[in-house]
């Protein structure tokens, strides 16, 4: 029984390749953390994106002041896709939405999509106070929604996820945003 004590302790003291295991254990640790930071980097990069470009398509229909047209829009999904430079499905919906004050709802004037949603109609958006601003009598607001589809480049944790933004903008040089079909 000593000899077995003694070999034991003797093992316990030496501690030559004691960097080799440390090794074996922390540096998968060291790997995943190092991608797990890189996921969500980029899934945070991703979002901010997403939202900068639906400012900016917001900012330009907000600056119009003739009619705009399927073209017009076709072409706002095309710059919403290049600002963000992503994989994966995307949606865009535009929608003009006024203030009924007398009855304390809202309503759309038109909504136009591009991509796998829905427009709107004045039902949807009839009890929007949380989501709209507040806004006087008859006052008119342009409403820029975008969809993306995003998955992280690795698996660490983070899903598939659809970003989606919500802007409003108020007509800069017109009193409201003009939808043209032809």
């Amino acid at each position: 029984m000593s000899v077995l004590s003694s070999l034991l302790a003797r093992f316990r003291q030496n501690e030559d390749g004691s960097i080799a295991v440390e090794t074996v254990i922390m540096l998968p640790l060291m790997f995943w953390a190092y991608l797990a930071m890189y996921s969500t980097f980029d899934t945070f990069r991703m979002y901010n994106l997403n939202q900068t470009a639906a400012y900016t398509i917001g900012d330009a229909i907000s600056r119009e002041t003739q009619a705009i047209d399927p073209d017009y829009l076709e072409g706002m999904q095309g710059l919403f896709d290049y600002l963000t430079r992503g994989t994966g499905q995307t949606a865009i919906r535009v929608s003009s939405v006024w203030y009924d004050e007398e009855n304390d709802r809202y309503h759309t004037d038109w909504s136009q999509v591009r991509g796998n949603v829905e427009p709107l109609d004045s039902d949807n958006v009839r009890d929007w106070h949380d989501k709209l601003p507040t806004m006087p009598d008859n006052e008119r607001v342009t409403l820029v929604e975008t969809w993306r589809d995003f998955e992280p480049l690795f698996k660490t944790g983070l899903e598939k996820r659809n970003i989606h933004n919500f802007v409003f903008t108020r007509p800069r040089y017109a009193p409201r945003t003009v939808w043209s079909d032809s």
